[in-house]
């Protein structure tokens, strides 16, 4: 039960993990075949290939391209020599080569042999030597001259296909016989040492003027003229657990060793064990059938599952935490051989030189925000308080919970002053021993970014609320006096850097002024951190030590230093893939560490990553277009001839190019730029899409330029096409010609035309204008009778006023005199003068002469009315042809008896009289029918 009990105390608190090269790992899935993949090369032009189980893949850095077997099996072996691509596979070997398209096609060499092959041979292994290239199957050695295209066979009967060339030798084993060399065509025996005759031998290097052996056992052995000596390596314990499969020495001494089951074991120059990486810390698979190391000092691994590929040389290194047991890294430092990791996990160490893992300290459990050293003291801020941490212990010295960062106080070099989420708080050194005094009181915003302006000044900076300017009393007990200047911005930070007190944020980089007491935009560190197309997303981080200022923006790693020769500050560029600052963690809390020389550790949300600025080099890339293809609506794509006739149909007209940069490093990203002249004359912008599509194209000539930027270096050479898309046949010489000469006869043709249709039209136009004439004098003739009739209307209703004023006045008048005669009536006095007015009245009442000016002003007004009547009614007399034309005024009753001199009754009686003349029914109106005659 303790030996569990241990197990589990191990497996919580260490880590098992380590210091990685950058891995990128391929699929079947990502690569489109086969899973084992037996041999590795690469081409003058820096493509990768690949002997495959389906054939040989060819991956130029943006796309995998698989050539089927030629026979339809495995493919075991690759060796690219200058142009050609040699493989060898089950009874067949040959070499493949570029066409006009670019595509490989592959040309047989064993069906030239002479010597039949032996039953069931597969050729494992191709090796250049000189002139010659040499296939190796398990029973022989096929030797062919490249120049003469002859071949030379020795048999070389083993069970691990492997050619060994050391000091310009080569070397194969017999089993069972030992190890030989080629000399004049013939195999001479070096060695029949036991251990040659039995163990396989996997590999061969030459090291201190000698050659050394490495078995599959993993053994090694220095061959020389006095025999074979074992040596002996303190990694001789945990190779002899392994199967060795594969070895190769890299270009800077290390062995690579791979094994059937255990992934690949680095090894120094001195035998010692420098890396161990299986498939738990990133192959895609622990058995390792091939190495190859590329122009780049990349380490491609060949796997019996996939493909692996290790930037070696890479100036990144990577710490993954897989399971989660370390967390996000947001503080670092290396003090006393000891690399000690905050994170929100806690605090965990591990020694410089040992290759154990990383141990979480006892009692550090929790978020770790800052790790200081301070006069020869380690201090840790926790989020429960301040350690002081020795060795591999931590001492709490404060309770005062989140500790932010921890500052010398200048007046006193026994008090600290420290930054915590409540304000800020002292520490105090007391018989050598560092202890929690006082909260600072006065002041209780959180103080994660502070620092001194003078002994008792302090600049407190808020995220929101601003900077705080602070006056602490003598004793460092409370805040006397508090000012705070706006904030300028999100994201803010505030630091040290030579001497100056600088203010961060998402609106660019401010320096505190001592003379005016503010902050004031610092243009030149603004200009590098904050460019129109590159700007840094969170935090800066200062380097005291080595005078750095870094920021992290979304492509780059920035870091600015002094200038050599002046003091005008110098930026440097570190292309890093968007990826990488996505998984850098909280915004805000980015971290980067000077550990030693030029080595950083930069925190991760999953582990970190260090940064060697003496591993950055300068490259030089070059693109290529790798294919053109024509592209069509209604049938198949068809590919370009690179290096032909370049002139097509205009019903040719759209096209797809294919480029790329054989690029391989997983920390630096490649864009494309493009540019067609003849219709776009300005660059594309920048996309990492290796592949462009121009659809209908017009005729004319074209040129279509290709640029990358691979991370911030462009290529060192424009990749260019250029072609011609031919006039359609409507537009030929030819028929523009006839495209003149029919226009020519057209313009006679319309020219005749217009002649006529213009004369045809000042005829029209004469004849319109005589027509016009007249509708004019018609339409002046329309308003002559228009304005008669106006006027004779106008006539009629002065005719009608008239009538109706002289019928009113006559109304009037006989009123009036009926009244007098009434009221004279009415008189009882017998007077004869009376009687005579009562006469005359009677007289004036019934005169004629008021008929006739009212007949008179009525047939005025009424023409013919009275005719009509007449006409209608004969027998009407001269009294009902009066009371009609009463009626047609639409009198009432009561106004027609004055006018008649009558009573009412009497004149209801004669209306009575005339229906019976008109013969009109009893539902119709007398008024109405005389109104509607």
């Amino acid at each position: 039960m303790k030996i569990f009990f241990y197990i589990f105390i191990f497996l919580s608190f260490g880590i098992c993990a380590q210091e990685l090269p950058p891995i990128q790992s391929f699929s079947p899935i990502d690569y489109s075949a086969g899973n084992q993949n037996w041999s590795l090369s690469q081409s003058e032009n820096n493509y990768i290939y690949v002997a495959n189980n389906d054939g040989l893949l060819e991956y130029n850095g943006a796309n995998w391209q698989l050539y089927p077997s030629p026979n339809g099996t495995p493919l075991r072996s690759v060796k690219v020599v200058e142009e050609r691509i040699y493989t060898g596979c089950y009874m067949e070997f040959g070499y493949w080569k570029k066409d006009e398209f670019g595509h490989l096609k592959y040309k047989s060499i064993s069906n030239e042999l002479k010597d039949s092959l032996i039953e069931d041979e597969q050729f494992w292994n191709i090796s250049e030597f000189k002139d010659w290239v040499i296939f190796q199957s398990l029973d022989r050695l096929y030797i062919y001259n490249t120049n003469n295209e002859s071949f030379e066979i020795l048999d070389a009967k083993t069970t691990r296909a492997a050619i060994l060339e050391v000091n310009n030798n080569i070397y194969f084993q017999r089993i069972n016989e030992g190890i030989f060399t080629i000399e004049n065509g013939k195999s001479v025996l070096v060695s029949d040492d036991a251990v040659l005759k039995n163990d396989i031998v996997v590999g061969a290097f030459e090291m201190e003027n000698t050659t050394l052996i490495v078995t599959e056992k993993g053994a090694f052995y220095f061959l020389d003229k006095y025999g074979l000596n074992r040596w002996v390596i303190s990694a001789d314990k945990e190779l002899s657990a392994s199967q060795v499969y594969s070895s190769m020495r890299l270009k800077d001494g290390s062995f690579i060793l791979g094994t059937i089951s255990k992934g690949i074991f680095q090894l120094d120059e001195k035998g010692n064990i420098m890396r161990h990486i299986n498939q738990e810390n990133g192959l895609n698979n622990n058995t390792v059938l091939s190495l190859f190391e590329d122009v780049d000092h990349n380490l491609w691994l060949g796997l019996d599952n996939g493909i692996s590929v290790l930037n070696i040389d890479s100036p990144f290194n990577e710490y993954i935490d897989e399971v989660g047991r370390v967390g996000a890294v947001y503080t670092a430092i290396l003090f006393n051989d000891i690399r000690y990791l905050g994170t929100n996990q806690g605090l965990f160490y591990k020694r410089e030189e040992e290759k154990g893992d990383y141990t979480l300290i006892e009692n550090t459990k929790g978020q770790v925000w800052r790790l200081k050293q301070i006069d020869g003291t380690l201090f840790c801020g926790h989020h429960s308080g301040t350690f002081v941490i020795n060795g591999e212990n931590a001492q709490k010295i404060s309770d005062f919970p989140g500790t932010w960062d921890i500052q010398k106080i200048a007046a006193n070099n026994n008090l600290l002053l420290q930054g915590n989420y409540k304000g800020l708080s002292v520490l105090e050194r007391i018989d050598g021993q560092w202890k929690f005094r006082n909260k600072i009181s006065g002041f209780d915003n959180s103080s994660r970014f502070f620092e001194f302006i003078n002994e008792r000044q302090v600049l407190v900076n808020h995220d929101y609320k601003g900077v705080f300017d602070l006056k602490i009393d003598p004793g460092f007990d409370k805040v006397t006096e508090t000012k705070k200047e706006e904030s300028k911005g999100t994201g803010s930070s505030l630091f040290k850097y030579k001497d100056d007190i600088i203010y961060t944020t998402i609106n660019g980089v401010f320096k505190f002024r001592t003379d005016q007491h503010n902050f004031m935009l610092d243009s030149v560190l603004t200009s590098h951190f904050f460019g129109e197309d590159d700007h840094i997303i969170g935090i800066l981080n200062p380097d005291s030590q080595a005078e750095k200022l870094w920021g992290f923006s979304k492509n780059n790693i920035i870091y600015v230093t002094p200038g050599k020769f002046n003091n005008e500050p110098q930026a440097t560029k570190i292309s890093i893939p968007s990826s990488l600052r996505k998984n850098m963690g909280v915004l805000g809390f980015e971290s980067i560490t000077h550990l030693k020389d030029q080595l950083y550790l930069i925190g991760m949300s999953r582990g970190y990553i260090t940064l060697n600025l003496d591993k950055l080099k300068r490259k030089e890339y070059q693109i290529s277009i790798n294919a053109i293809f024509q592209e069509y609506y209604d049938s198949p794509n068809t590919e370009v001839n690179l290096k032909g006739d370049n002139i097509f149909k205009s019903s040719d007209n759209s096209f797809q190019f294919f480029f790329s940069v054989p690029n391989y490093d997983k920390y630096t990203e490649v864009n494309y730029q493009y540019q067609l002249t003849g219709i776009y004359d300005e660059w594309s912008s920048w996309t990492k899409i290796p592949d462009i599509s121009f659809k209908n194209l017009s005729f004319g000539d074209y040129t279509f330029k290709v640029r990358a930027k691979v991370g911030n270096t462009l290529t060192k050479d424009v990749a260019t096409y250029s072609f011609v898309i031919d006039r359609p046949w409507y537009l030929s010489n030819t028929a523009i010609a006839l495209y003149i000469l029919g226009s020519i006869l057209i313009v006679v043709l319309i020219h005749k035309l217009y002649k006529a249709y213009y004369k045809k039209q000042q005829d029209l136009l004469v004849l319109e204008n005589k027509k016009r004439l007249k509708r004019k004098k018609l339409k002046a003739q329309k308003k002559i009778i228009q304005l008669n009739n106006e006027k004779l209307q106008s006539e009629i209703e002065s005719k009608n006023r008239e009538l109706a004023v002289s019928t009113m006045s006559i109304i009037k008048k006989n009123e009036f005199l009926n009244t007098i005669k009434e009221e004279l009536k009415k008189t009882k006095i017998v007077d004869p003068q009376i009687k005579a007015v009562i006469r005359t009245i009677d007289r004036n009442i019934g005169n004629e002469d008021d008929w006739k000016f009212f007949e008179e002003a009525f047939n005025n007004a009424d023409k013919d009315f009275l005719k009509k009547v007449k006409t209608i009614h004969e027998d009407f007399t001269p009294s009902d042809l009066r009371l009609c034309a009463y009626l047609r005024l639409n009198l009432s009753s009561k106004e027609i008896a004055p006018l008649l001199n009558i009573s009412v009754r009497s004149v209801e009686v004669k209306r009575y009289r005339l229906r019976k003349k008109m013969n009109l029914s009893h539902e119709m109106s007398l008024t109405d029918y005389i109104l509607n005659l």
